[in-house]
């Protein structure tokens, strides 16, 4: 399955479900102590230049969870924005897991 991106006159671009998916790894793998839980959930929408994603993570043992879940938040939007040329509208983070 795939996403697409832009669709015009010219012709449209597509992003496939699993490089939208190793793109948010990436992203997640960035935040020290933070790591991608897809097996739980992972969700992302894109649509008329927005996008939006909800997704869990497991976090390390003694980080401080709202901080490891804000720069996850940011990392994401940023990849997102960045590779894909859209806005992001939100960033759904839920710590599911602690690992040490």
């Amino acid at each position: 399955m795939s996403r697409v991106l832009v669709s015009d006159d010219s012709g449209s671009v597509r992003v496939s479900e699993a490089a939208l998916v190793q793109l948010v790894d990436g992203a997640v793998a960035g935040v020290e102590g933070a790591r991608l839980r897809r097996r739980r959930r992972l969700s992302l929408e894109l649509a008329d230049g927005h996008a939006r994603a909800d997704l869990e993570i497991s976090a390390a043992y003694g980080s401080v969870l709202h901080e490891t879940a804000r720069a996850v938040q940011e990392r994401v939007a940023g990849a997102l924005t960045g590779t894909c040329g859209v806005e992001v509208d939100a960033v759904d983070v839920a710590v599911v897991e602690l690992t040490r």
